[in-house]
This record gives structure tokens, C-alpha cells and sequence, in this order.
């Protein structure tokens, strides 16, 4: 009976267990990391041809736009005059300008404040949120503000001459894309937006 158990038996335990291992070693599922597709930028190029349309000759500001880029009239229900959308259909991103006619310096303060609190909305997804004061290469002041984490809006600033002119604009994403695989993108428009501002100019 021994005999029959070391020569049968054993054996057959031993096979049994020898394929269940080699089983669920092949059959082990491992995640892949996780990716984001690739997505192509073209080249940086703008001009100001946009703006030698009819619908915008009265506006009071001008800048170069990039060349990729569509220049469209606000029609959200709380437009103003000379609030446009520049968009890039390409890149499923939006920026909205407003600008507002300063009548008086307690407008400007005003306006500031607005657009503070427009901005600082954003603290209850944003990990940080970094202002930077400058002066654009036409002398106006202006503030910029960096947002990280996942929010709707990535980059904004505002421009102004302190005296009759306010102009703002932001980056919005209509895509629920988290802002990591947007990284590209972001920074890609981020450095028009820095050429928007630099360009921009007073027309009246």
C-alpha cells in the first residue's frame, strides 16, 4: 500500500500542484501604467488679420492672434460690447476676453476685485494658485495667474492702462479631460496668451 501511495499518488499530487502554479502564473493579470494620447501642437505663428474684419474695426483694443485660431463675438447671455471668444478648435480650448471702459478709478478697483474673485473661485479644486505682476512690452500693468490642479480654467490675466481700459482673458477647457494630459495644451496657448498680452494695444 506504501508502494502503491510513493509511486502513484505522490506523483499525481506533485503534477496537479506543479500545473495550478504554472496555471496562475501565466493567467496573472498586471495593469499597464496609465497613458494619455499624443497630441500634435502645430507651429506658433500670429498675425492680425482677425481683426480687419468688419464686425471688429470698432474695437477698442487690438493684439496679434494666433494663426491657428478663430476670433468669434461673446454670445453667452452675460456678454457685454467687445467681449470675443478666441478659440482653437483643433485643440478643443477657449479663450474668453472681456474688456470694460474705465469711467472712473473706483471702476478700476472694482474690476480688479471682480476679477480676483473670478480667479480665486477656483481655490476649492486648485492645489495652488501663483499671481505674477508685470508690465507688457506696450507699458500697460498687468497681472497673470497660474492654476494647478484640475479646474476649469488653467491661466488668466488682465491688462490695463489704470486710466480708461480693462481688458481680461481666460483659458477654459468644455472638455472634462483631467488638466495632466492637457499639460501640453495648456502650455502651448499659455505662451499665445503671453504674446496676446505683450501685442495688446489701445485702438481708441
Amino acid at each position: 500500500m506504501r508502494s502503491f501511495f510513493k509511486l502513484v499518488i505522490v506523483p499525481l499530487l506533485l503534477s496537479i500542484l506543479a500545473y495550478s502554479c504554472g496555471s496562475t502564473a501565466e493567467e496573472a493579470y498586471f495593469p499597464k501604467p496609465r497613458g494619455f494620447h499624443r497630441i500634435e501642437l502645430p507651429d506658433q505663428e500670429y498675425n492680425i488679420d482677425e481683426f480687419s474684419k468688419d464686425e471688429l474695426k470698432d474695437y477698442p483694443y487690438l493684439f496679434e492672434v494666433a494663426s491657428n485660431a478663430i476670433i468669434k463675438p461673446d454670445e453667452s447671455f452675460m456678454s457685454e460690447p467687445y467681449w470675443i471668444e478666441v478659440q482653437y478648435p483643433s485643440l478643443d480650448a477657449i479663450v474668453d476676453i472681456s474688456y470694460k471702459k474705465l469711467p472712473n478709478y473706483d471702476s478700476l478697483v472694482g474690476y480688479i476685485n471682480t476679477s480676483n474673485t473670478l480667479t480665486f473661485k477656483h481655490n476649492v479644486r486648485a492645489s495652488a494658485i501663483d499671481e505674477y505682476t508685470t508690465t507688457t512690452e506696450k507699458g500697460y500693468s498687468a497681472v497673470m495667474y497660474e492654476i494647478e490642479g484640475d479646474v476649469p480654467s488653467q491661466f488668466q490675466f488682465f491688462v490695463t492702462d489704470s486710466t480708461q481700459h480693462f481688458f481680461r482673458a481666460a483659458l477654459y477647457f468644455p472638455t472634462s479631460t483631467q488638466n495632466d494630459s492637457l499639460a501640453p495644451v495648456i502650455e502651448y496657448i499659455k505662451k499665445d496668451m503671453l504674446h496676446m498680452m505683450n501685442t495688446l494695444e489701445w485702438q481708441k
